[in-house]
């Protein structure tokens, strides 16, 4: 009958001495009670209480831990907006106490404070600022969560405002006017690219222009070279100058009308063509001639007659 009631003891005397044992884990903090009351903080490894007397109330994790806050406000020029403002923060490992005891709902806390923090900022800037100047929002929700949640265990590691989110029919706008800005640059370029096509060929042609001219100059200038020659030639076997010329322009007259008479397809005319040309043309060219020597003549006189 004794073994029967030992047996039972020696069972119930394993389950207490088993129980007075706990784990913690790493990065982990255990609170534990005494009847009720806070007794102590138990830290990662093997630890022991007391069977029936102590109890472990909680497991406060010491690792870095993210709330993700949800912001609607509204800006300085009236745009409705959503900021997404991430909070990375962690229990100070020496207050796990306050952590704990201070404050039963810390993620409302800590939203609490988000939502006052950017209510207070975002409708003191334009929409485009809250763009430009998200760091400084996310600064001045640290600073103002580093000062309230210090006293009660929380450090804040970090805050970031990850995403900016205005009204459907703003963004909407935004694209429209980002996309009126582009095109009005693309057509700026295209008609800096037309501007210079265009000053391009002017300068080709007036070079084409240019060289087509020398050209026609230098030719002038070795016919003209050319018939000085050829009146020299005729000066000195006794032809003056003016029936020289008369005899060259009738030359080339009747050059003309030959190498037309040999060219089988040609579309040339040569005005006049009847067969006293060359004698009007001939005429015509001695009293051109004697008229341009009068005028010289007259110059000449009036030109000594001023100076006199």
């Amino acid at each position: 009958m004794g073994n029967f009631l030992l047996i039972p003891l020696i069972f119930v005397g394993l389950i207490i001495l088993f129980s007075s044992f706990f784990t913690v884990k790493q990065q982990t903090a255990a609170i534990v009670e005494r009847f009720g009351r806070f007794n102590s903080i138990r830290q990662s490894g093997l630890q022991m209480k007391i069977p029936l007397v102590d109890r472990i109330v909680s497991r406060v994790g010491l690792k870095i831990q993210q709330l993700d806050v949800i912001v609607e406000t509204k800006t300085l020029d009236d745009v409705f907006v959503k900021l997404k403002v991430s909070v990375q923060y962690v229990v100070i490992k020496s207050k796990v106490y306050e952590a704990f005891y201070k404050l039963e709902y810390p993620h409302d806390q800590i939203t609490s404070y988000v939502f006052d923090v950017v209510r207070a900022e975002v409708p003191k800037m334009k929409l485009d600022d809250v763009f430009v100047k998200k760091d400084d929002i996310a600064i001045a929700v640290k600073s103002e969560l580093q000062d309230a949640m210090l006293e009660y265990g929380y450090d804040i590691i970090k805050t970031l405002v990850t995403d900016i989110d205005p009204d459907a029919q703003v963004k909407e706008a935004m694209n429209r006017i980002n996309a009126s800005e582009r095109e009005k640059i693309a057509a700026q370029f295209e008609g800096d690219a037309a501007r210079i096509l265009i000053v391009e060929k002017a300068k080709a042609e007036a070079e084409s222009k240019r060289l087509q001219g020398q050209g026609i100059a230098d030719q002038r200038r070795e016919i003209a070279r050319g018939l000085e020659e050829s009146v020299e030639v005729l000066n000195k076997v006794g032809i003056n100058s003016q029936e020289a010329s008369a005899l060259i322009v009738v030359t080339q007259h009747y050059d003309t009308l030959q190498s037309i008479g040999e060219e089988t397809n040609t579309n040339l005319i040569l005005l006049p063509n009847s067969p006293q040309a060359g004698s009007d043309m001939l005429n015509n060219m001695v009293a051109s001639f004697t008229a341009s020597n009068m005028i010289g003549e007259s110059m000449k006189k009036t030109n000594v007659k001023k100076e006199e």
